[in-house]
């Protein structure tokens, strides 16, 4: 790259003497000539440089990835999200960087309306001059290193306040801390998607404007509620309709919450302009089998596989292999 030449016309920022000076294409040339630089390797346009009087030393530089900066130039927004604790993140739409300041040795220099070389060669330039004014500097720049969103604090927040039914004193009491959308992002370190799609891997649902994970014995009976209707209408557990679940059960517990159950334990489809959800056996299993070992300390592993699987819904089968993570989880258990 052929660089263009540049003059600073003052080291220091702030106005002085050679910042008020504008310098003519002669004293420019002299400048060249004592640094013994060939005008035949430079570029026709000149710029010379001057701290203008409110030049500011304290800015904060960001460098962004292409994709970054194309986001903000359609609008979008970034957002560095943080406790005093907690090292700052930024966080687009979708993704979560760290930030790490970048020392370096040149001071970086802001100057509005700076062209590149490459744009000068674009230009039809003929020796002219241009005075600049320095809008700030740094020594340094933030870098963003792109990094895992940290979520563990989101199911920890919202375990503070299971929701358990709507006739629960608990939903009645108005110092229970609860969290809206706006709340979450306030709170944890990672973008709108990733917190999105780690509250539906919670199985959390919204409730009268705040996420709420449901008391997992209230969970259960809504789970209950559904595969007894299903054992009673002689459904298939691949096609429970959702209209006439909801038209069923309503009358025991809120539709919403119904839906939201079939919704975890479910896969939502559509048939002939009907609603319907395949449940799905392994979650169903595993979540019997969680009831029945919630308050266990001791249990023999052959007397609870027949209790296990004498529990489930008639067709389906369990397996250990369902279990996974659980038997971590529930380390206090003694298995002989």
């Amino acid at each position: 790259m052929v660089p263009a030449a540049s003059d600073l016309g003052s080291c220091a920022p702030g106005p002085g003497p050679r910042a008020a000076m504008r310098r003519t294409r002669e004293e420019v040339d002299a400048t060249l000539q004592i640094a013994k630089l060939d005008r035949a390797e430079l570029l026709p346009a000149v710029h010379c440089l001057a701290f203008g009087p409110e030049a500011a030393g304290d800015l904060c530089l960001l460098e962004l990835e292409p994709a970054l900066c194309q986001q903000l130039q359609a609008g979008s927004s970034l957002v560095i999200r943080g406790d005093k604790d907690e090292p700052a993140v930024l966080c687009s739409k979708d993704k979560t960087y760290d930030l790490k300041i970048a020392d370096t040795s040149n001071m970086l220099l802001v100057i509005p309306g700076c062209k590149t070389p490459d744009q000068l060669k674009m230009e039809d330039t003929h020796c002219n001059l241009t005075h600049t004014e320095i809008f700030g500097f740094s020594n340094n720049y933030w870098e963003l290193r792109r990094c895992r969103p940290k979520l563990k604090k989101l199911k920890r927040l919202l375990m503070e306040n299971t929701y358990e039914g709507p006739d629960s004193q608990k939903e009645k009491d108005s110092n229970c801390s609860k969290y809206t959308t706006e709340d979450l992002l306030d709170q944890i370190q990672a973008s709108e998607e990733e917190i999105m799609a780690r509250l539906q891997v919670l199985n959390a649902c919204e409730i009268g404007g705040y996420w709420r994970i449901l008391e997992f014995d209230y969970e259960m009976k809504l789970l209950t509620h559904v595969t007894q209707l299903v054992d009673s209408e002689s459904w298939s557990f691949s096609k429970v309709p959702l209209s006439i679940s909801l038209q069923e059960l309503g009358p025991l517990e809120p539709e919403e919450m119904i839906e939201h159950c079939l919704k975890c334990y479910g896969r939502k489809y559509i048939e002939e302009g009907e609603v319907y959800f395949e449940l799905s056996a392994d979650k169903i299993c595993r979540a019997t089998a969680q009831m029945l070992l919630q308050n266990a300390v001791k249990f023999n592993l052959a007397e609870f596989q027949e209790v296990w699987q004498q529990s489930v819904p008639e067709g389906m089968i369990t397996r250990l292999d369902q279990l996974k993570g659980e038997v971590d989880r529930r380390r206090h258990c003694s298995i002989y």
